[in-house]
């Protein structure tokens, strides 16, 4: 009985600690928490698998003596989903350390300025939202644009 505590307290803490490492601005961070993560999936998973048993071969063991093969399969699935987010985390990674020469995330300009219109109502269409043509802060920040981007949006509604 201690046997399952200690495994099911490990899992806690495994879980514990790779939500801490998600809510990280550090992507490096983040990476190792979805690592952790997937590692606390896996043993909760085994664990609720039920007891061990022999292979699943059929005339090696009887068939009550026998364990569950989804519970591998469905680990060895958990493994390789894990195993491609974390593929794509570190591509993700190695693009901003080229970009920015840093791992920290920073806060965006263009949802600072978002997130001001929506608190002042002043968000009108959802077309607005849509700033891939701006190359410049000004053009997404009402500080520095005067309030050229609500006439613009408003010029393109007519």
């Amino acid at each position: 009985m201690s046997s399952s505590f200690l495994l099911l307290a490990l899992i806690a803490v495994l879980y514990t600690a790779g939500v801490y490492l998600l809510l990280d601005r550090s992507l490096t961070r983040v990476l190792l928490g979805v690592l952790v993560l997937g590692n606390a999936t896996n043993l909760l998973v085994i664990s609720a698998g039920g007891p061990f048993g022999a292979a699943a071969l059929v005339g090696r063991a009887p068939e009550s003596a026998m364990s569950d093969a989804l519970v591998q399969a469905l680990v060895l699935t958990a493994i390789v989903i894990t195993l491609g987010v974390a593929a794509f985390l570190l591509s993700i990674i190695h693009r901003t350390w080229t970009l920015d020469q840093e791992d920290d995330l920073t806060v965006d300009t263009e949802d600072r300025s978002v997130r001001r219109r929506l608190a002042r109502d002043e968000q009108i269409d959802e077309d607005e939202f849509d700033t891939t043509g701006c190359e410049q802060t000004s053009d997404t920040d009402d500080e520095h644009a005067g309030g050229a981007a609500r006439t613009g949006a408003a010029g393109a509604q007519a």
